[in-house]
Protein backbone atom coordinates (compact mmCIF):
# COMPACT_ATOMS: atom_id res chain seq x y z
CA UNK A 1 0.00 0.00 0.00
CA UNK A 2 1.23 3.35 -1.19
CA UNK A 3 2.15 5.99 1.74
CA UNK A 4 -0.22 9.08 1.34
CA UNK A 5 2.46 11.40 1.50
CA UNK A 6 2.72 15.32 0.82
CA UNK A 7 5.44 17.81 0.04
CA UNK A 8 4.95 21.08 2.12
CA UNK A 9 7.29 24.05 0.50
CA UNK A 10 8.18 27.28 2.20
CA UNK A 11 9.56 29.04 -0.58
CA UNK A 12 11.89 31.83 -0.85
CA UNK A 13 13.61 33.90 -3.85
CA UNK A 14 14.80 31.85 -5.72
CA UNK A 15 14.90 28.57 -3.40
CA UNK A 16 13.10 26.35 -1.39
CA UNK A 17 12.79 24.02 1.61
CA UNK A 18 10.40 20.92 0.40
CA UNK A 19 9.52 18.42 3.85
CA UNK A 20 7.58 15.22 2.69
CA UNK A 21 5.43 14.10 5.40
CA UNK A 22 1.82 12.38 6.27
CA UNK A 23 -0.76 13.20 8.33
CA UNK A 24 0.62 11.18 11.55
CA UNK A 25 3.28 13.59 11.06
CA UNK A 26 6.06 11.09 9.90
CA UNK A 27 9.03 12.61 7.70
CA UNK A 28 10.23 10.87 4.63
CA UNK A 29 12.38 13.40 3.02
CA UNK A 30 13.67 16.68 3.59
CA UNK A 31 15.61 19.26 1.95
CA UNK A 32 16.63 22.60 0.13
CA UNK A 33 16.49 23.13 -3.60
CA UNK A 34 17.91 25.88 -5.71
CA UNK A 35 15.12 27.11 -8.17
CA UNK A 36 17.36 29.22 -10.50
CA UNK A 37 20.16 28.49 -12.21
CA UNK A 38 23.33 30.11 -10.75
CA UNK A 39 24.42 33.53 -12.45
CA UNK A 40 20.78 34.56 -13.13
CA UNK A 41 18.94 36.72 -10.68
CA UNK A 42 16.61 35.38 -7.71
CA UNK A 43 13.90 38.08 -7.79
CA UNK A 44 13.84 39.57 -11.42
CA UNK A 45 10.74 41.43 -11.57
CA UNK A 46 11.23 42.97 -7.74
CA UNK A 47 15.16 44.30 -8.10
CA UNK A 48 17.27 43.39 -11.49
CA UNK A 49 14.57 44.43 -13.51
CA UNK A 50 13.65 47.70 -12.24
CA UNK A 51 17.30 48.78 -13.43
CA UNK A 52 16.27 47.44 -17.19
CA UNK A 53 13.77 49.36 -19.86
CA UNK A 54 10.51 47.48 -19.83
CA UNK A 55 11.61 45.19 -22.85
CA UNK A 56 14.86 43.64 -21.08
CA UNK A 57 13.57 43.52 -18.03
CA UNK A 58 10.42 41.47 -19.73
CA UNK A 59 13.28 38.72 -21.38
CA UNK A 60 15.67 38.37 -18.13
CA UNK A 61 12.39 37.50 -16.08
CA UNK A 62 11.63 35.03 -18.88
CA UNK A 63 14.78 33.44 -18.63
CA UNK A 64 14.67 33.50 -14.81
CA UNK A 65 11.29 31.39 -15.28
CA UNK A 66 12.28 29.52 -17.78
CA UNK A 67 15.22 28.01 -15.42
CA UNK A 68 12.70 28.35 -12.93
CA UNK A 69 10.70 25.17 -14.55
CA UNK A 70 13.35 23.55 -15.20
CA UNK A 71 14.62 23.61 -11.74
CA UNK A 72 11.10 22.83 -10.53
CA UNK A 73 10.45 19.66 -12.92
CA UNK A 74 14.29 18.44 -11.70
CA UNK A 75 13.38 18.89 -7.91
CA UNK A 76 9.87 17.13 -8.13
CA UNK A 77 11.80 13.98 -9.65
CA UNK A 78 14.41 13.64 -7.09
CA UNK A 79 11.67 13.62 -4.66
CA UNK A 80 9.78 11.23 -6.31
CA UNK A 81 13.32 8.93 -7.06
CA UNK A 82 13.51 8.80 -3.40
CA UNK A 83 10.23 7.93 -2.48
CA UNK A 84 8.91 5.72 -4.75
CA UNK A 85 5.31 4.19 -4.37
CA UNK A 86 4.41 7.34 -2.33
CA UNK A 87 1.08 9.15 -3.67
CA UNK A 88 2.26 12.25 -3.69
CA UNK A 89 0.78 15.99 -4.01
CA UNK A 90 2.02 19.24 -3.24
CA UNK A 91 0.82 21.71 -0.87
CA UNK A 92 2.36 25.43 -1.80
CA UNK A 93 1.91 29.18 -0.36
CA UNK A 94 -1.18 30.70 -1.54
CA UNK A 95 -0.32 33.21 -4.10
CA UNK A 96 -2.12 36.74 -4.28
CA UNK A 97 -3.53 37.78 -7.61
CA UNK A 98 -1.61 39.95 -10.18
CA UNK A 99 -1.58 41.51 -13.17
CA UNK A 100 -1.65 38.85 -15.82
CA UNK A 101 1.47 40.07 -18.00
CA UNK A 102 5.50 40.03 -16.89
CA UNK A 103 5.51 43.63 -17.69
CA UNK A 104 2.32 44.80 -15.89
CA UNK A 105 3.69 42.98 -12.70
CA UNK A 106 7.00 44.81 -13.44
CA UNK A 107 5.04 48.20 -13.45
CA UNK A 108 2.96 47.99 -10.77
CA UNK A 109 4.51 48.12 -7.08
CA UNK A 110 2.94 45.97 -4.92
CA UNK A 111 2.76 43.03 -8.00
CA UNK A 112 6.51 43.49 -7.86
CA UNK A 113 6.76 43.26 -4.43
CA UNK A 114 5.35 39.50 -5.03
CA UNK A 115 5.90 38.53 -8.43
CA UNK A 116 8.47 36.44 -7.97
CA UNK A 117 7.77 33.93 -5.12
CA UNK A 118 4.70 33.88 -6.90
CA UNK A 119 6.72 32.69 -10.26
CA UNK A 120 8.57 30.10 -8.48
CA UNK A 121 5.45 28.68 -6.68
CA UNK A 122 3.99 28.40 -10.29
CA UNK A 123 6.76 26.44 -11.70
CA UNK A 124 6.66 24.02 -8.76
CA UNK A 125 2.84 23.58 -9.06
CA UNK A 126 3.28 22.91 -13.39
CA UNK A 127 5.84 20.69 -12.06
CA UNK A 128 3.59 18.92 -9.78
CA UNK A 129 0.42 18.72 -12.50
CA UNK A 130 3.09 17.27 -14.67
CA UNK A 131 3.46 14.42 -12.52
CA UNK A 132 -0.02 14.23 -12.17
CA UNK A 133 0.23 15.29 -8.60
CA UNK A 134 -2.68 17.38 -6.85
CA UNK A 135 -1.61 20.78 -6.05
CA UNK A 136 -3.11 22.15 -2.49
CA UNK A 137 -2.68 25.88 -1.74
CA UNK A 138 -2.26 27.10 2.15
CA UNK A 139 -2.69 29.34 4.32
CA UNK A 140 1.19 30.24 6.17
CA UNK A 141 -0.89 32.47 8.92
CA UNK A 142 -3.00 29.15 9.83
CA UNK A 143 -1.25 26.48 8.42
CA UNK A 144 0.73 25.40 12.00
CA UNK A 145 -2.99 25.48 13.68
CA UNK A 146 -4.43 23.08 11.12
CA UNK A 147 -1.59 20.59 11.24
CA UNK A 148 -2.03 21.06 14.67
CA UNK A 149 -5.23 19.99 14.66
CA UNK A 150 -4.37 17.00 12.60
CA UNK A 151 -2.18 15.52 14.62
CA UNK A 152 -4.17 16.09 17.67
CA UNK A 153 -1.72 18.46 19.82
CA UNK A 154 0.15 21.65 19.92
CA UNK A 155 2.18 21.83 16.45
CA UNK A 156 4.58 24.31 18.15
CA UNK A 157 5.51 21.50 20.78
CA UNK A 158 5.49 18.88 18.41
CA UNK A 159 7.96 20.68 15.95
CA UNK A 160 10.02 21.74 18.57
CA UNK A 161 10.55 17.97 19.85
CA UNK A 162 11.19 16.91 16.69
CA UNK A 163 13.90 19.73 15.65
CA UNK A 164 15.57 18.02 18.60
CA UNK A 165 15.70 15.06 17.61
CA UNK A 166 16.24 15.96 13.86
CA UNK A 167 18.50 18.23 14.31
CA UNK A 168 19.83 21.23 11.71
CA UNK A 169 18.57 22.41 8.95
CA UNK A 170 14.96 22.46 11.02
CA UNK A 171 14.06 26.03 11.14
CA UNK A 172 11.00 28.13 9.97
CA UNK A 173 11.26 27.09 6.71
CA UNK A 174 11.22 23.54 7.98
CA UNK A 175 8.20 23.92 10.15
CA UNK A 176 5.94 25.97 7.68
CA UNK A 177 6.69 23.38 5.29
CA UNK A 178 6.42 20.59 7.57
CA UNK A 179 2.38 21.92 8.79
CA UNK A 180 1.50 22.20 5.52
CA UNK A 181 2.55 18.56 4.21
CA UNK A 182 0.65 17.45 7.48
CA UNK A 183 -2.21 19.98 7.22
CA UNK A 184 -2.86 19.07 3.34
CA UNK A 185 -2.13 15.19 4.07
CA UNK A 186 -4.59 14.99 6.94
CA UNK A 187 -6.98 17.24 5.18
CA UNK A 188 -10.55 16.39 3.42
CA UNK A 189 -9.29 16.98 0.26
CA UNK A 190 -5.83 14.88 0.56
Amino acid sequence: MARAAIIGVSDHGGWAVLVTADRAGTIFDRRRVELVDEGLPKIPHHSEGQLLPLDEAVRLVERVQASAEKRSVAALDSVAATLPGCTLGVALRRCPELPPTIAGRIRDYRARNAADWVMYRRALAAAAEARGWRVHWYDARSVSALAGRVLGLDFDGYFAALRRSIGPPWGQDQKIAMAAAVAVAGGPAA
